[in-house]
């Protein structure tokens, strides 16, 4: 467990519900499986998530999600999480909490995407719509931000990888991401964080996205990472093309999906293998690809 971590089960998440919530009381409570790093995940009954923080760090996304997701929602072609309620602490668990309506769909398997055309496609109006919300008074995204911010972690974890990686074909890309133009249009809205464990699926389309702890305005190329952690090479172009992405924005896109992965493989190698394994993924795809 990291530094401040806690450790939550369904008896407490019940007493909390029946404590801040009196009318889902005695409603299930079951722990949902995730590879998800910042929040544990309990569905409530037939209908509802509960969704609390792990450590403090995560804490802060609880009032932000509440504040941003019901703008944001409207103007998106995909459900996203739904707030209902806001938890206070208490039963020993010592920070907010949510409540969500529950979203239906599971997460796409890395390397078996069954339309893999078609998601390329949905992620991309999902995208799009994101980008043309109004971001006045929107905060500043997570991700938001020159790549340059990066560069002291993504360097130590480049030499922490003990030779798991090829770090001198790393380096030099990370190189030559820090030499791109940076983003010089007006700062829109992005996700931050389109992960496979925060895309939902059903039927091989698009069904959900989830988790907005990182969405904020400023340069939206983060959110091409989707692009090496879930899309196949063979249709990269396809999502690329519907996205419009010019070739500094892609670039840029390719480098916070390296930096991501870098920084996260060290980090989660023993705490959540598959975080790990997804960022193994990513370091082998983007190698392939500028091979």
């Amino acid at each position: 467990m990291r530094p401040g971590e806690v450790d939550i089960d369904a008896t407490t998440v019940g007493r909390l519900i029946a404590g801040r919530f009196p009318r889902w009381a005695g409603l299930p409570v079951e722990r949902l499986d995730s590879s998800g790093t910042e929040n544990a995940m309990f569905r409530l009954g037939a209908d509802l998530v509960v969704r609390l923080p792990r450590h403090p760090g995560a804490v802060d996304d609880v009032a932000h999600e509440l504040r941003w997701l019901p703008r944001l929602a409207p103007g998106l072609p995909v459900p996203v999480p739904e707030p209902l309620g806001r938890g206070e602490p208490g039963e020993g668990f010592p920070w907010p909490w949510s409540v969500y309506r529950w979203l239906d769909g599971r997460n796409p398997v890395v390397g078996a995407v069954e339309e893999p055309e078609l998601l390329a496609e949905d992620l991309a109006a999902f995208v799009r719509a994101l980008r043309r919300i109004d971001p006045r008074d929107g905060p500043p995204g997570y991700r938001g931000v020159p790549l340059a911010s990066r560069d002291e972690l993504t360097r130590a974890a480049i030499a922490q990888s003990d030779g798991r990686i090829d770090t001198g074909a790393v380096t030099r890309l990370w190189d030559e991401a820090l030499r791109l133009p940076r983003h010089s249009a007006a700062p829109v809205w992005a996700h931050g964080d389109l992960m496979p464990g925060n895309v939902l699926v059903r039927d091989g389309r698009l069904s959900a996205v989830i988790d907005f702890g990182t969405a904020g305005v400023g340069d939206p190329a983060a959110d091409l990472i989707v692009a090496w952690n879930l899309l196949p090479a063979g249709v990269r172009g396809t999502f690329r093309d519907a996205v419009g992405a010019d070739d500094a924005e892609w670039a840029r896109g390719r480098g916070w999906a390296l930096s991501i992965a870098l920084i996260a493989l060290p980090y989660y190698r023993v705490t959540n293998p598959p975080v790990a394994e997804n960022s193994r993924h990513v370091i082998g795809e983007i190698l392939a690809e500028t091979a």
